[in-house]
């Protein structure tokens, strides 16, 4: 059974709710501001066969140890996705017919990549460990946010329209990603 004490609470003005697990295994769960507490802890307890499978192998990949990233290796990566992911970033905005703003490198925990409203893009320097059709697949699904801001059936049309094998490497990306994340310094 989940203990709701131990879950971490974060509120915004975002229109619904959500639930992942943080890489340090801490549970958050993100919800609107006006949505009541139990509504929140049902939610929770809805979810909560998910939860228990996901904390249990989130357990076990821990067990297997990573080799940790020297700086000088994530230096020669960043290196890399300097070159690459800009490359791939060109190729896919032509083809889904949008713009961008500013592509940054970033060392990050928990996410692979993001689009900001000004339609800037941040990419984690550790997609340089994950086959080529991952970065393609994260590349595509930040810039289709230059469409749809949302993850919605009309945002994903847009990333199957231009990627058709988005399932695929975002399936592998979530099986094997949070090993690749743990990793980081």
């Amino acid at each position: 059974m989940i203990d709701l004490d131990n879950i971490y609470l974060k509120r915004s003005s975002r229109k619904t709710v959500s639930m992942e697990i943080l890489p340090d295994g801490r549970v958050l769960v993100r919800a609107p501001y006006r949505m009541p507490v139990f509504e929140i802890r049902e939610f929770v307890l809805k979810n909560e066969g998910w939860l228990e499978k996901h904390l249990k192998k989130q357990k076990e990949s821990a067990n297997v140890p990573a080799d940790r990233l020297s700086m000088e290796e994530l230096k020669e990566l960043a290196d890399r996705a300097l070159k690459v992911i800009p490359e791939r970033v060109s190729y896919y905005a032509e083809k889904i017919g949008v713009s961008y703003g500013r592509i940054t490198i970033r060392n990050q925990k928990s996410r692979w990549g993001s689009c900001s409203s000004r339609g800037n893009l941040n990419f984690n320097v550790l997609l340089m460990l994950t086959p080529p059709e991952v970065i393609d697949s994260v590349v595509v699904h930040e810039l289709c946010h230059r469409k749809e801001m949302n993850h919605s059936k009309r945002f994903y049309d847009e990333v199957l329209r231009v990627y058709p094998d988005y399932h695929r490497w975002n399936r592998w990306l979530k099986d094997n990603g949070e090993a690749i994340l743990r990793r980081m310094i």
